[in-house]
């Protein structure tokens, strides 16, 4: 039995199953209120000897309901000849907004339609699902993009410093580089730990430690940029804690989102950063050059600094009027950023229709599964590559994602050659049936003559068990096979 699940922004009706097996109970301990942390609370204290009964349990946990997400997988329309687990590059959109993005297209060049507006009403929908207000989200190009709005519009002085880490994409790096070269800021970077033996205190203390070295120097700091998850790890560098300490410091606060739409349902009203930079096109499955930049318009107990004066950097309606000093906010922020020129309102109305199907789902239902996916991931590569295999920690709940990053090579020198890890790469898609698709990416690791060069898997909505299972199998056999 089928029940159909009505979104106006997909432009029609997606089937989701009614069914739920008769361990409902059970996987609603993962799937129900909400953190990863309640379901993985009790595993994390195991011993490592019981790595494969913490994998038998993931296991059974995520099939008993396997049938549900069989027919969300149904819902894309991916190349059955590939397994697609890398998802923090480019997702897959969902075919009823694959469709509605081909009628408004349609539309739009038949009518020869206008493209000059603030997507508001788009904006008024997507925006409950992130927790804020319509003013407070713009859409943007992509994170990039976002991150470009938030770092050059900020009104900085000569000897400011910036406080980030030396895991950070260009997408973050790059525009910090420009206002090195421009304003004459500073950037100081934290190094950051890799692996499993980390806990969210940990970049607590890295980043204070940091900021009161850095002013016991006389540094004006000013500001902390850091990305959540990291794209080299997949580390979610803890969001509330290090608010915690963009507080204490009176500091900017600026997280390179980019995996976080569509992969967790955070509330970032209450998160309270300045800016979060995230994809479009990467876990929220939206079309490409789409983007959802989350900036602070109003002050509210989760933050209550006051708002950093910022400038538009790319925009074609802007007012100069002085932002908020209380809970109300003195114009809308989203729509200066949005509007510039005339936008391709399929593009972004694809968007909101794959955002609408992720808030009928439930955006805190995906993201569970994302991370249980991720969790057995972990497990079943501990178990034959070893703990320390892991880039990724896989232990403080509040440091995982579904960004899986490791070492499949048995030969230690093997993580500084980037050929191997590259050929490691085209072989999983090229030697196996089906074939993966996922990615390497270099990781600076602190002590390291140069940068190690791992393996990094995404696991989506799409994504089952049986396909884990898969993946890992294919793994250990080309892992011996190349030695």
């Amino acid at each position: 039995m089928q029940k159909q699940i009505d979104t106006d922004t997909a432009g029609g009706a997606i089937a989701v199953p009614e069914h739920w097996s008769s361990n409902r109970r059970d996987f609603l301990r993962i799937l129900g209120s909400g953190a990863l942390a309640a379901s993985l609370g009790s595993l994390a204290g195991c011993s490592s000897g019981n790595a494969s009964s913490r994998a038998d349990e993931l296991r059974n946990q995520l099939l008993a309901d396997e049938r549900f997400w069989a027919t969300v997988n149904a819902m894309f329309p991916l190349n059955p000849a590939k397994r697609f687990m890398n998802v923090g590059t480019a997702g897959s959109m969902p075919i009823v907004s694959l469709d509605l993005f081909d009628t408004e297209n349609r539309a739009k060049a038949a009518e020869c339609l206008s493209g000059y507006t603030n997507l508001l009403t788009e904006r008024t929908q997507v925006a409950p699902g992130f927790g804020v207000d319509p003013d407070e989200l713009a859409f943007s190009a992509n994170t990039s993009s976002g991150m470009c709005h938030a770092i050059l519009g900020l009104q900085w002085a000569p000897g400011d410093v910036v406080v980030t880490t030396n895991h950070e994409h260009p997408g973050g790096d790059v525009p910090l580089a420009i206002a090195v070269a421009r304003y004459g800021i500073e950037v100081s970077r934290v190094a950051l730990p890799v692996g499993n033996n980390q806990t969210a205190q940990t970049y607590v203390d890295l980043f204070d430690n940091h900021i009161r070295s850095l002013r016991t120097q006389g540094k004006r700091v000013r500001a902390m940029m850091w990305s959540s998850p990291t794209y080299k790890t997949g580390t979610m560098l803890p969001i509330a804690e290090l608010m915690e300490v963009a507080k204490r410091h009176e500091l900017i606060s600026i997280v390179d989102g980019a995996h976080l739409p569509g992969m967790m349902a955070y509330n970032y009203a209450d998160l309270g950063m300045d800016f979060m930079s995230g994809a479009g096109h990467k876990w929220q499955c939206g079309p490409g050059s789409t983007g959802i930049l989350v900036v602070r318009n109003k002050i509210r107990a989760s933050n209550p600094l006051p708002l950093p004066n910022w400038f538009p950097i790319h925009t074609s309606s802007w007012t100069p009027r002085p932002r908020t000093t209380n809970g109300t906010a003195t114009y809308d922020i989203g729509s200066v950023i949005t509007s510039c020129g005339s936008l391709h309102t399929p593009m972004f109305r694809a968007l909101v229709s794959a955002c609408g199907i992720w808030d009928q789902i439930g955006r805190k239902k995906i993201e569970t599964y994302d991370l249980t996916l991720s969790a057995y991931l972990k497990e079943r590569i501990a178990e034959i590559w070893g703990v320390g295999s892991l880039y990724s920690p896989m232990d403080d709940p509040k440091l995982v994602s579904a960004l899986t990053s490791f070492n499949p090579f048995r030969n230690p020198a093997d993580v500084f050659n980037s050929t191997k890890s590259g050929q490691f790469v085209t072989r999983m898609l090229s030697d196996y049936n089906p074939g993966f698709v996922i990615r390497n990416v270099n990781v600076p690791v602190v002590g390291a003559p140069s940068d190690h060069y791992v393996i990094r898997i995404s696991t989506h909505l799409w994504t089952s068990v049986a396909d884990v299972d898969k993946l890992v199998a294919a793994m250990a056999d080309l892992t011996t096979k190349m030695g």
